[in-house]
Formats: structure tokens, C-alpha cells, sequence
């Protein structure tokens, strides 16, 4: 057995040279020890959780990158998270009152400090989950970020839901829902050489004089009775609208004045504009999220593609650093380049709400995502084109618009390429006028009434065909 060599005979005596040596030693070599634990003690700063029919999300904000491990436990299904480097503290134990009795996959979480600097978290659940868990770094105001996604073990499939939740009837109807046309147009099926030119100039009338929106009462959408086919007529197929509330979840979006946040406001014009277009004939509408959670962006062209949507209408309220800045637009993908320099810093800022929201990049489909990024599709884009320029010319008529023409511009949420995809700029919610008018349950009424019109509108010039089922 080695011997421990022997302290020198006047290293313990006070005073001494060689005793003041080996204690700033030993002083050092503790403190070498010590800080590293010390550092290493994170603290969670807040904790939400995100629960939806999809996948119920937990998030914790925490002022430094967490280091987990995690595993199953069947009979009955748990998830247990430890986590290390951290230290219990009253938020994280605040944890256990977030979880609601609704949460689709979550009974319970139990927190506890396993071992030293080691928190424990276990999630009793309603059923077998497949958990992504998951690091985001610090962004839009968010610190570090530890994520927990539990998704069911059977995906939610988009078509089966929208159907679930609704009783529509595939008995015989019109064509197409009846268009609000003015003497004078084209009927369904029956548009006209000069139809777009006509689009195009009601457009612009439309941004250069825009009418005053006059408040009225919105009234429940009152379920339609199935519209019987007239001898000889052809049977309609069902028109399926794919509408996309933006942002949602951790992306709260753009925030006004009075601290009213995008996705909420977004959320509840589609759910009218839901309303209002499934009181039309043969007409069902998917919305990518009916809920406050958040969706990728790839995952809204996803659905929309798996629903076999005839349209794609993606929702949105515009921010600038100018509280001055007002007005409705309406954009459409881009081949070449944004259309101004205001499209392309909007279609920029839209764009990072996977950064925001949160997308686990190591699940990520790839292929999808080339995918959606193949901008050959001019004819997608031409289509968009005339969708925007009638729901333009229906916005310009409550609303001043911001520019009197379509804008394009590379946003990511229109790259479904065989949908035709508009994104709809309700107002500017950073000025604080039209936040109080977006805030207005009329003037949510009144954009529905708009888009609606100009949906009808576009169906009037463009009858759906006859499609194949999508791949």
C-alpha cells in the first residue's frame, strides 16, 4: 500500500511559509470542485403547458441549457424525466397545478428532488405516448427552453377529425356554393375573357377609396339543410377550404399595445370565417389549429395537403416598428423575390415561427421539406393570384388597404404546390387603432363576411374540378 508522503515538520505551524503554501492549495483545489456544482445549479424561470388533441406540450424556461435523460415505464404509461444541474424550486413545483383535467394525455405530474442536483419529473398519462423532448436556445424574449411533446402513438389524421367533428352531407348540390355576383358577371362556370382584368380594377378601386366599415351584430352560423339536386343535375363534390390561424402556443406572434396577442386574435376570426363558409353548400372547412398550440409551419401544408384542400387561407395581424403603419394586404408565394421591401421583411419575420414556436430538428421530415421549398409551381401561384385578388377586392370595402395590389413574397406556409395558398394581413395590430378594431367582435364579423365573399367570389371564375387523391 503507497504511504501518503509527510507533510514538511513546519507546515502546521502559524505563520509559516510552506503552511501558507498548502493552504491556498487545498483553498484552490476546492474551489475548483465547488464552482463547477455551483454553476451547473440551473434555475426554472416559468413553466406552461400547451395541451390539444394533436399533442400536448411542456415547456420550461430556465436560465441556462439542461442537460435529461428520459424512458417509458408501461402498466400503467409513464414518462420519467430526470434532469440534471438543476435545483427543485417553487416554480418547477408549480408544475404539478398546470395540468388540467382535459389534457388529452396527461393524468398527472409528480416533481421531486431525486438526488442531489437531480430533478425528477414523472408524467402519469391517460395513454402510451411517443415523447420528443427536446432543447431550444434563447429567442424573441425566451430563454433557454426544455421541451417536452407528447404525441399520441396513432397520429391525429387531419381528414378523419374535420369529419368527426362535424355532420356534413354528400347529398346532391350545386356545383360550387352560389357565388354574390353583380349583374352583369360571369356565373359559375361561365367567367368571361376580361373576369381577372375586372378583378384587378375592383381591386383598385377598392385600396384607393375604401368604404367605411359599418358596425353590425355577428350572428351564429345556423347549420344549412342539404341543398337536393334538381333532375338531371350533376351531383357536386364536397369543396374542402384548409384555414390556417397563425402562430399559437409558445409563438404568441405580434403583440399590441394592450398587450392582446396575434394568435388569439387569428384564432377567432377563423373560427367565424369556419362558420360562416360551412353555412354554404357542400363546403367543409379543416383549420390547421382550432386550439391555443403551436403547429410547424410545414405541418399546416401537411394537413391541408392530406384534407385534399381546394384552398389554402392563411390568417394573420400585421406588426411594424412604426406604430403609424395600417392597413389590409393580402400575399401569395413568390417564384422570384418579394414584391416589395416591406413583403419580403414581413414574409422574413413570418418565417421564424419554427424558431419560436419550437420544432424538434431532429424529428424533421426532410423529404417533406423539399417538398414544400420546390417553388416550381407557377400554376399554384397563378391560381393564388386570382384567389388574392378577389378576397382583396372584399377586404377593401371595410378595411383601408395597405397596398391596393396582391403582394408576393417567400413565405413558407404558401408552398403547398398544388393548393392555391393566399396569407391574409387582417390590419396592423401594432397600431393602436386597428388593434381596437381587431379586437371588436363586429369587425371580426365583418372580416369573415369579406373572406367569405371573396372565396365565393373566386369560385365564381374558377369552378373546382374534378381532382385525384393527392400523394
Amino acid at each position: 500500500m503507497p504511504r501518503t508522503p509527510a507533510l514538511p515538520p513546519d507546515a502546521l505551524i502559524p505563520g509559516s511559509p510552506k503552511r501558507r503554501t498548502i493552504l491556498k492549495a487545498g483553498g484552490t483545489l476546492l474551489l475548483s470542485v465547488v464552482a463547477p456544482l455551483t454553476a451547473s445549479a440551473a434555475q426554472i424561470m416559468a413553466v406552461r403547458v400547451w395541451p390539444a388533441d394533436e399533442y400536448t406540450r411542456v415547456t420550461l424556461e430556465n436560465d441556462g441549457e439542461l442537460k435529461t435523460t428520459h424512458f417509458m415505464v408501461p402498466d400503467p404509461p409513464r414518462l420519467v424525466v430526470d434532469i440534471d444541474g438543476l435545483a427543485l424550486n417553487d416554480t418547477l413545483k408549480s408544475l404539478v397545478a398546470k395540468i388540467e383535467s382535459n389534457d388529452p394525455y396527461i393524468k398527472q405530474v409528480r416533481v421531486g428532488q431525486n438526488r442531489p442536483n437531480v430533478v425528477r419529473l414523472v408524467f402519469d398519462l391517460k395513454e402510451e405516448v411517443k415523447p420528443q423532448v427536446f432543447n431550444l436556445a434563447p429567442i424573441a424574449g425566451y430563454h433557454h427552453r426544455l421541451i417536452f411533446d407528447l404525441y399520441p402513438v396513432k397520429p391525429v389524421d387531419p381528414l378523419a377529425s374535420m369529419i368527426a367533428k362535424e355532420n356534413w352531407t354528400t347529398d346532391a348540390a350545386p356545383a360550387t356554393p352560389t357565388p354574390a355576383v353583380q349583374p352583369g358577371e360571369p356565373t359559375v362556370g361561365q367567367a368571361g375573357p376580361d373576369a381577372i382584368a375586372k378583378l384587378e380594377a375592383d381591386a383598385a378601386r377598392a385600396g384607393s377609396t375604401p368604404a367605411q366599415p359599418q358596425p353590425t351584430t355577428p350572428q351564429p352560423a345556423q347549420p344549412h339543410a342539404p341543398a337536393k339536386a334538381a333532375p338531371g343535375q350533376k351531383v357536386a363534390r364536397m369543396v374542402t377550404i384548409a384555414l390556417d390561424p397563425g402562430h399559437g402556443g409558445e409563438d404568441p406572434g405580434a403583440t399590441g399595445t394592450t398587450g392582446v396577442h396575434e394568435k388569439d386574435i387569428v384564432l377567432a376570426v377563423a373560427k367565424r370565417l369556419k362558420a360562416k363558409l360551412e353555412d354554404l353548400p357542400n363546403t367543409r372547412v379543416m383549420l390547421t389549429r382550432d386550439a391555443d398550440f403551436f403547429v410547424p409551419l410545414g405541418q399546416r401544408v401537411e394537413k391541408a395537403r392530406k384534407v385534399q384542400a381546394d384552398l389554402f387561407v392563411s390568417i394573420h395581424a400585421d406588426a411594424f416598428v412604426e406604430p403609424t403603419a395600417r392597413g389590409s394586404s393580402v400575399f401569395v408565394l413568390s417564384e422570384k423575390g418579394a414584391s416589395s421591401s416591406a413583403a419580403r421583411w414581413l414574409a422574413a419575420d413570418q418565417n421564424k415561427a419554427d424558431l419560436i414556436g419550437g420544432v424538434n430538428l431532429a424529428s424533421h421530415d426532410r423529404q417533406l421539406a423539399s417538398v414544400l421549398m420546390d417553388l416550381s409551381q407557377t400554376a399554384q401561384i397563378n391560381d393564388s393570384m386570382k384567389l388574392g385578388k378577389a378576397v382583396l377586392t372584399e377586404i377593401g370595402g371595410i378595411n383601408r388597404l395597405h397596398r391596393g395590389v396582391v403582394e408576393q413574397a417567400g413565405f413558407a406556409v404558401l408552398k403547398a404546390p398544388d393548393i392555391p395558398s393566399i396569407l391574409v394581413e387582417t390590419a396592423f395590430i401594432s397600431n393602436p387603432e386597428e388593434e381596437a378594431r381587431l379586437k371588436d367582435d363586429a369587425y371580426q364579423n365583418q372580416l369573415a363576411d369579406a373572406i367569405t365573399k371573396g372565396i365565393k367570389r373566386y369560385f365564381a371564375y374558377n369552378p373546382p374540378l374534378a381532382k385525384s387523391r393527392m400523394t
